[in-house]
């Protein structure tokens, strides 16, 4: 379970990973950014990491209903469990192969290491943006596996970016799952049962 920043958490932590993932099979610079695919699209290496959308996770969502009691006091506190989903892109030299340079550590990356351990969400939580994230204390760790898109899919997603002006590159999809984002409310403790002890008085004879 976690606050707010669980999300914004998983981006940065996801992002770190991708970037330290690199050397030293890749001997250049590379700007991995948590951002939407670009506009205008770089001619130096670039990794853009994109959480493009965000859905219940169908196997958690119902884990904490019904959180109140019928007089309308919290049994328990209320949760909502998300999946991630992130577009991945890959820019570079195309004459040296350097997109799917790219895109083969990321997935060698991703597959060798697919849960974001403790130690990677307290370093994304370094962040000055990030302070106060509880994610690291989480029982439940965010895996992430790849996605496959039909053609169709694939064209309705980058025909949405291209309203934008942003024009396809080569990617991958990967989902995380799942996030727990804790409610506010504080469940109160339940009362004490009252026991009656009932005594059998022999009969006067």
């Amino acid at each position: 379970m976690s606050n707010t920043l669980a999300v914004a958490t998983v981006t940065e932590a996801l992002r770190q990973q991708i970037a330290q993932s690199l050397a030293p099979d890749i001997p250049f610079a590379v700007d991995v950014a948590a951002r939407k695919p670009p506009t205008d699209p770089p001619a130096e290496p670039t990794i853009t990491v994109f959480l493009y959308q965000v859905t219940p996770n169908a196997s958690l969502r119902n884990m904490d209903a019904p959180t109140r009691a019928a007089d309308g006091t919290v049994l328990t506190r209320p949760s909502t469990a998300l999946d991630l989903h992130y577009l991945i892109s890959f820019y570079g030299d195309e004459a040296e192969l350097v997109p799917q340079r790219l895109l083969g550590c990321v997935v060698r990356t991703l597959h060798e290491n697919p849960v974001l351990s403790k130690a990677m969400i307290e370093a994304a939580a370094e962040q000055p943006y990030l302070q106060g994230t509880d994610l690291a204390d989480a029982p439940q760790r965010v895996r992430f596996t790849p996605t496959a898109l039909d053609i169709d899919d694939t064209s309705k997603l980058w025909g949405m970016l291209y309203q934008n002006n942003t024009p396809y590159a080569l990617s991958l999809i990967y989902q995380g799952i799942a996030v727990m984002i804790d409610g506010r409310s504080t469940p109160v403790e339940p009362k004490p049962v009252k026991t009656r002890t009932v005594h059998a008085v022999p009969e006067a004879g």
